[in-house]
């Protein structure tokens, strides 16, 4: 069974360092399978992360993971309280049934790199797991598109917008050994 790691909080200098590019070879690894279950396993015990980059687990690889509760953030309006994703009858039917115990679905983003980016950047708020009560408004492109490999080794490309390019930018920062307080306009209380 997946375990769940500890996060990495800020000053850790892992946070700031540069990390390696995993060889395709190494992605179908017994080493690099597991690490990535349990990035998935501590990202779903994590109830305020929507991602984790493989620096704030203490590992320094190019490796980051997105849950698809972003693209649902996105549907809902980026709203992201217990029950807001589900229709007012749903509760009513099933009060048990809340929004965090959705068993969500993890993109796996393995050397990621942009390949484009919108001009229009979009301010938004943003916190992060390295970086406990702690949020600010930051400016990131509204549309991006990345050039990944999954967890199966398959080279990939996805475009994002709205929030998903907020966070999928936010985790690529983390492979950069920037924290979203680098990039801060201002901090909210």
């Amino acid at each position: 069974m997946p375990a769940k790691l500890p996060i990495v909080k800020k000053p850790d200098k892992i946070l700031r360092k540069i990390p390696r590019d995993v060889s395709v070879a190494d992605i179908h690894s017994p080493s690099i399978q597991e690490f990535i279950a349990d990035m998935k396993e501590t990202l779903r015990q994590t109830p305020d992360g929507v991602g984790l980059a493989a620096p704030q687990v203490g590992e320094s690889l190019r490796i980051f993971i997105v849950s698809d509760e972003a693209e649902e953030i996105d549907r809902a309006g980026g709203r992201r309280r217990v029950g807001e994703l589900l229709p007012p009858h749903a509760m009513e039917e099933n009060p048990k049934k809340l929004y965090e115990e959705r068993e969500w679905h993890y993109y796996v983003f393995i050397n990621p790199r942009i390949k484009n980016s919108s001009r229009k950047k979009l301010d938004g708020p943003e916190g992060c797991l390295s970086v406990p009560g702690t949020f600010g408004i930051v400016p990131r492109h509204e549309k991006i598109t990345v050039e990944a490999y999954d967890e199966t080794g398959k080279k990939f490309t996805r475009g994002a917008s709205k929030f998903v390019a907020r966070v999928i930018q936010h985790e690529l920062d983390h492979l950069e050994g920037k924290l979203f307080i680098d990039r801060v306009k201002r901090m909210i209380k």
